[in-house]
């Protein structure tokens, strides 16, 4: 649900305003200005279009640093991208979970796509190829709590606006997150997988994204009542993509970066300059099969 400023950083808000309004030549716009930055504490960048969005790049240079298993437990490692400049202060951060026999390599493109855009990713391998859910569940929460703790950036990272993604088992694994943890901001399955379809315990807005020739995790079976089966009062949608497979998230895919990063950027940085991408609603296309969701959001 929408944020709210702390009495402090209201207070924070009010004494810039007052001093903005004193300060020799200045104008109400410049006022205006401020005010809207002060209510917007968390945005990163400049204001979104819709080539911002579908770019391979955002505008944030982008360095990487690999974290060994060896160094880690409860996870097994991986990749963290983050922006290299700290002028705009702390990220929001992601960790990312591959799927069922898959390494960090399998999702790697989402790192430097999403961090050039004002996030903190990390891409994880997991303990064992072979790990269930649950399992990958818990140890995205782990590696997010590495990343906020213990890592080399977790000076850079803001560790109250988390969130989590993942593809097939690691799809699953990003609900199971979700369920331990309500503190999370944002969740993004892609081409989920798992044997429980019901999570009303979830209150983490929550973007679902199938695709409509999965025949490993057919939509009809695990996407689709995973989104219906969401709290009806949750920030929630499902986007099917459309001429696609269970593996397309393996490979960069506009369609997928663009909702995603909307997404992430709506619910974890509270950034409302990116709900014009999510609602209304985007139209079946090309790319889309179909999209469902509850707008407007953060109500």
């Amino acid at each position: 649900m929408r944020r709210h400023l702390s009495a402090y950083a209201a207070s924070a808000a009010v004494s810039a305003c007052l001093a903005l309004l004193l300060a020799p030549g200045a104008t109400a716009a410049d006022t205006t200005a401020a005010l809207v930055a002060a209510d917007n504490p968390y945005e990163r960048g400049p204001a979104p279009t819709q080539s911002s969005i579908e770019a391979l790049r955002g505008p944030y240079a982008v360095a990487e640093t690999s974290v060994s298993s060896l160094a880690v437990t409860g996870f097994g490692g991986g990749t963290i991208y983050y922006p290299t400049s700290t002028a705009d202060g702390t990220f929001g951060a992601v960790a990312i979970s591959p799927g069922f026999t898959a390494t960090q390599s399998s999702i790697a493109w989402l790192g430097p796509r999403l961090a050039s855009q004002g996030f903190v990713v990390f891409t994880i391998d997991t303990n064992s190829t072979l790990d269930q859910p649950d399992s990958r569940g818990r140890q995205l929460l782990a590696a997010l709590d590495y990343l906020t703790q213990r890592s080399v950036v977790r000076g850079r990272v803001d560790a109250s606006r988390l969130g989590v993604m993942g593809h097939s088992m690691g799809g699953g694994g990003t609900l199971e997150a979700a369920k331990s943890r309500p503190s999370l901001k944002a969740a993004v399955p892609l081409t989920g997988w798992n044997t429980d379809k019901t999570w009303p315990e979830i209150s983490t807005p929550t973007l679902v994204i199938g695709a409509d020739g999965d025949t490993v995790a057919p939509v009809a079976s695990h996407s689709e009542p995973f989104y219906e089966n969401l709290p009806s009062s949750l920030d929630k949608a499902y986007l099917e993509l459309n001429g696609a497979t269970h593996f397309t998230p393996n490979t960069s895919n506009t369609t997928i970066a663009k909702y995603s990063l909307s997404w992430l950027k709506r619910f974890i940085d509270d950034d409302t300059r990116y709900e014009q991408f999510l609602c209304p609603l985007p139209r079946p296309s090309l790319t889309i099969e179909e999209y469902r969701g509850s707008c407007p959001l953060g109500s």
